[in-house]
């Protein structure tokens, strides 16, 4: 399987850092959400996981894995060498003479048979490597207020341009996006609008057929039937090739239906990187009195607060199955079915629901707890209660 891999990734402008220490894994056929802040440093980010913009330390390398023995294919087919391989067993199932399946492993010494079958790591550096730049695309917004000469072209010249410098671009995918956009080719990137430059960028990205695919607030100025139809058309193209997308965007809770994972970039750090169903699940809204709130909370950091009169509401993140809370407390009690607790939508807090608390999907609570409104809370209201404050 092919990854990409940003270790110790620092950028300083002058003085000033903008990220610190990144270590990221891209791992290939999913679809990521990138979100943060406005400056949180994540164009920066992919501009240097695409080579686009040198990091000050740090190393970005892309992982390319196939089963052979000679020239490392990439996944188009075509060969390309390796700055490093690493080669692996694999399992593979053979036969003996009674037709009994025997688990063999295969050997990984140049030497053996040709039907012995190797997995082989090939490591590229992304940073001026042709090799490793031939599988990335960074599709990032257009803005016809820098003085470039992307802005005297014409749209047709635009991505006759991006054709030529992106080796697996797929013409019937471009002429088809730019149909079904009502693209004019003939205008300047100039003279486009907010709309348009974002079309530009989404026929770029999907067009460019490439493994691993960024794009940087593609349905920025779109209306909502463009983006129901970007979002239909990442989708096709997702399921038919397998392609690896990572979406910066601010529009959080509208794309959240198609990330797999989300990371979270937060002041030039990565807060977190997490399946994103696994993540909703472990997130919940507390609210009710506030001795009882916090009764209820003990042992959780508690996010995003808010307080009118005597009441509390506040946002937790339990702990991932199998780790222990902030204060490593074990004696959490959960709410026996039958004691009172409130829900404004009675079908978030059934029983089943209780008995997923002890797995750790649910917040622990001490007994007597009453009145409280507990909540699971969406990916955008997360994302305030876990950025939203300043530090």
């Amino acid at each position: 399987m092919s990854k990409i891999v940003a270790s110790g990734i620092v950028k300083r402008y002058g003085e000033k850092e903008v990220l610190h220490g990144i270590d990221l894994e891209l791992e290939q056929g999913k679809i990521y959400g990138l979100i943060g802040r406005n400056g949180a440093g994540k164009t920066t980010l992919l501009s240097i996981l695409s080579s686009q913009n040198p990091a000050t330390e740090g190393s970005v390398v892309v992982e390319l894995s196939s089963a052979g023995a000679g020239e490392q294919e990439d996944w188009k087919g075509k060969d390309c060498s390796a700055n490093e391989r690493v080669v692996e067993g694999r399992s593979r199932t053979d036969t003996d003479e009674n037709g009994r399946e025997n688990g063999r492993t295969a050997k990984t010494d140049m030497g053996h048979a040709k039907n012995e079958l190797r997995l082989e790591t090939v490591r590229e550096s992304v940073w001026e490597n042709p090799k490793a730049l031939s599988h990335l695309c960074f599709s990032r917004e257009l803005n016809t207020m820098v003085g470039n000469s992307a802005n005297t072209m014409k749209v047709k010249e635009y991505l006759k341009i991006a054709s030529l410098f992106l080796p697996h671009w797929d013409q019937k995918m471009a002429d088809r996006l730019v149909a079904e956009f009502g693209l004019d080719t003939k205008k300047k990137i100039s003279k486009l609008s907010k709309g348009m430059l974002s079309m530009v960028t989404i026929v770029v990205a999907l067009a460019s057929g490439e493994e691993f695919t960024f794009l940087d607030e593609p349905v920025a100025g779109l209306d909502v039937v463009a983006r129901e139809k970007f979002y239909q058309l990442l989708l096709e193209e997702f399921t038919e090739t397998g392609r690896t997308f990572v979406i910066s965007t601010h529009i959080i809770e509208e794309a959240a239906d198609i990330f797999e994972e989300v990371i979270l970039l937060d002041e030039g750090n990565i807060l977190l990187k997490e399946n994103l169903e696994e993540l909703l699940e472990r997130a919940w809204c507390v609210s009710g009195r506030e001795d009882e709130v916090d009764r209820a909370t003990a042992g959780y950091t508690q996010h995003h607060v808010e307080r009118l009169g005597r009441s509390k509401s506040v946002t937790i993140l339990a702990p991932k199955p199998g780790e222990a809370p902030n204060n490593e407390r074990t004696d959490r009690l959960e709410p026996k079915p039958g004691e009172s607790v409130e829900n404004e939508r009675a079908d978030r807090l059934t029983d089943t629901d209780i008995e997923r608390g002890q797995s750790g999907r649910k917040p622990g609570f001490t007994r007597g707890s009453t009145g409280l409104t507990i909540q699971k809370v969406s990916l955008q209201k997360l994302f305030v209660a876990l950025c939203g404050e300043e530090h």
